[in-house]
């Protein structure tokens, strides 16, 4: 059985990527554990319309009755299992990944359960990934991902390509999801890839993607 993923979601815009993740790894039948920040839930109710009220009934509305199970952690328990490097994971991604997150990621802050395993994670050698979510950056920013990225933190902004021709704003979620999940190396077929067909892609282009 495959070692369970830990989610995390904070305040950045984009609550849509980490919802997508979440679901499709549920349809997959797989397990994942799910952080959110305060100032996620306040994005996912702004931007998706949650009731960010009452969480747990919300969380289950929105992702259960698929194959995989989820469990949901508040994020000021602190006691709770991804806090301890003695409980195993496949890893962690924290999609999206505000730049207060990654700062306190960064300087080893650990103020609350999301920090605290993203620790866990660094401590222990195990994957982890971030999708920064922000525009323009300033030189904190970005001296704190060289910093995580120095120490084999995957960091995978939220920069959608546009050659595998979109024609949704879904097909553009599913795009940096598919990233994600390549990072995971988890199989899927959310966006085509380049090197398909051009009547596969929707539309030709000259130029190479990243």
């Amino acid at each position: 059985m495959s070692k369970p993923w830990v989610i995390g979601i904070t305040g950045a815009s984009g609550a849509a990527y980490g919802v997508r993740l979440c679901r499709f790894l549920l349809s997959q039948g797989l397990h994942i554990h799910l952080l959110v920040t305060d100032a996620g839930w306040r994005v996912l109710k702004e931007e998706l319309g949650w009731d960010a009220s009452r969480r747990k009934e919300t969380l289950e509305a929105n992702l259960g009755g698929q194959p995989g199970t989820f469990e949901y952690h508040p994020i000021q328990d602190i006691g709770a299992s991804t806090a301890s490097g003695s409980f195993r994971t496949g890893g962690m991604v924290i999609i999206p990944c505000s730049m207060g997150t990654l700062s306190g990621i960064a300087n080893g802050a650990s103020d609350n359960l999301l920090e605290r395993t993203a620790d866990v994670m660094l401590k222990e050698g195990r994957p982890l990934l971030l999708v920064p979510r922000e525009t323009p950056l300033h030189a904190i920013h970005l001296e704190n991902m060289l910093k995580l990225a120095r120490m084999g933190v995957r960091i995978i902004p939220a920069m959608p390509a546009f050659y595998q021709g979109p024609q949704t704003l879904e097909d553009i979620v599913d795009f940096m999801v598919g990233k994600v999940l390549d990072m995971m190396q988890i199989e899927h077929q959310l966006y085509k890839r380049w090197g398909m067909p051009d009547e596969q892609l929707g539309q030709s282009d000259s130029h190479r993607p990243d």
